[in-house]
């Protein structure tokens, strides 16, 4: 299967990001992709919480959603919308992945379990949950024969929750992001490697990218990585691009069949100390 990963540079109306984001989509359609991930933070990626709230609205009847799903529908592609900001009941926003199928009905959406809540020497303490609510569930979805595990951002450092999505069946672990430069820079490879070396599956990251209109810099470098953690496609920059690749799930099988760290894990327990 093709699939299309989609790097964006998104501002702060969502006007203007889905109207970057339709030729792209149409370039990946005429591509022949079946699959299009867009990064997170697609529709707005806001400057604080005031703006958040002045563009995100709920889920039900939401406009943004009507306008992807026609999308979606226009080009006969499974579109994943990698997250956006959807207000709730408390206040608070859910940072929510959209799948829609061909058809432009709603698949599966996925709300982002893991926060950033930290106290960082010399900067401001910060606390992603006093904005955003966690999801509480893994979703894994159906794309024709492919089974995808979601994920989002932040969730990339946490390897239970990959391991989790594997066991449930997972193939093909999406991971929609907007990281900041520096921590880009260290730990963007190495980490979307590791988590498709320890499950054998494959990676795609769709990634925000460049100076934003909020004043963030995001790293880039979309990329495509297989199941024994080969880099088989990437956009080596943080400019706005289709990235495309093939998904052959044989190689999924031949490496969870030369390395079955799924099959062997085993649950224990942790000894306290030996005293002396």
């Amino acid at each position: 299967m093709k699939i299309a990963a989609i790097q964006m540079r998104s501002g702060t109306e969502p006007e203007a990001n889905l109207a970057a984001l339709r030729p792209m989509v149409a370039e990946a359609a005429a591509a022949r992709a079946r699959y299009v991930l867009t990064p997170e933070v697609t529709m707005a990626f806001a400057e604080n919480r005031e703006g958040l709230a002045r563009v995100a609205g709920p889920f039900e009847d939401n406009p943004w959603l009507a306008q992807l799903s026609a999308l979606a529908r226009e080009h006969q592609v499974h579109l994943h919308i990698g997250s956006m900001a959807v207000a709730l009941e408390d206040g608070r926003f859910a940072n929510r992945s959209v799948l829609f199928g061909p058809d432009g009905a709603i698949q599966t959406t996925y709300d982002k379990i893991h926060l950033f809540d930290a106290t960082i020497a010399g900067l401001n303490t910060y606390r992603e949950s006093a904005t955003y609510r966690g999801g509480e569930a893994a979703v894994t979805a159906q794309v024709d024969d492919v089974t995808l595990g979601l994920a989002i951002c932040y969730d990339m450092r946490f390897p239970a929750l990959f391991n989790a999505l594997a066991n449930a069946g997972a193939q093909v672990l999406v991971v929609p992001a907007a990281f900041t430069v520096p921590t880009g820079q260290a730990h963007w490879h190495v980490l979307l490697r590791a988590r498709a070396i320890e499950t054998g599956s494959y990676v795609i990251a769709a990634a925000q990218g460049g100076q934003h209109a909020n004043g963030r810099a995001t790293y880039g470098h979309s990329l495509v990585i297989d199941p024994w953690g080969r880099v088989i496609s990437e956009l080596d920059h943080d400019e706005p691009g289709v990235l495309l690749a093939e998904i052959d799930l044989a190689a999924v099988d031949d490496a969870r069949g030369r390395i079955p760290a799924l099959a062997n894990a085993r649950s224990f327990t942790v000894a306290p100390p030996l005293s002396v």
